[in-house]
């Protein structure tokens, strides 16, 4: 396994992260058939993120760069009778991949998700990021029979 010469820590995302958060979110978007990168949208989406207490993001940094990200937003469950945490936009930059640095965003996203009294999480990812899908199964998520229709307007 590869090893870090400086240590990572996982915090909250402030709007001075922005900037950097934009290039993680590019790479994510390269990766996902859905989605097209638009540095204007995703910038108000990280500002409205950042702004609203039902919403984190996590960013992974090491010395003063930022490597990763998670997001989570607090969300209703009907079927859980309370609060539910979707998780979004997880990405890590490729040379830090297999260090663990995801693993320890998860975690952190799931400890604010229970914290805000989720009793679930879900998360969306392109069926065929294999590498996405490996990762989280590796972490025990289970594939459902529910599948993610989408309108825009």
């Amino acid at each position: 396994m590869k090893s870090m010469e400086a240590p990572v820590t996982i915090r909250p995302a402030v709007p001075e992260d922005i900037d950097a958060l934009i290039p993680l979110l590019a790479i994510l978007f390269s990766i996902e058939e859905d989605f097209v990168f638009n540095e204007g949208l995703q910038r108000r989406g990280l500002q409205m993120m950042i702004d609203n207490e039902r919403r984190r993001i996590l960013v992974a940094e090491t010395n003063g760069k930022i490597i990763g990200m998670c997001s989570g937003q607090q969300t209703i469950s009907t079927a859980e009778g309370g609060p539910a945490l979707l998780v979004e936009d997880v990405i890590i930059h490729a040379e830090y991949r297999g260090l663990g640095i995801g693993r320890r965003l998860m975690e952190k996203v799931a400890e604010w998700g229970k914290m805000k009294g989720a009793s679930r999480l879900q998360l969306l990812t392109d069926r065929n990021n294999t590498q996405a899908l490996k990762f989280y199964t590796k972490l025990g998520w289970q594939a459902t029979e529910l599948i993610c229709l989408r309108k825009t307007f």
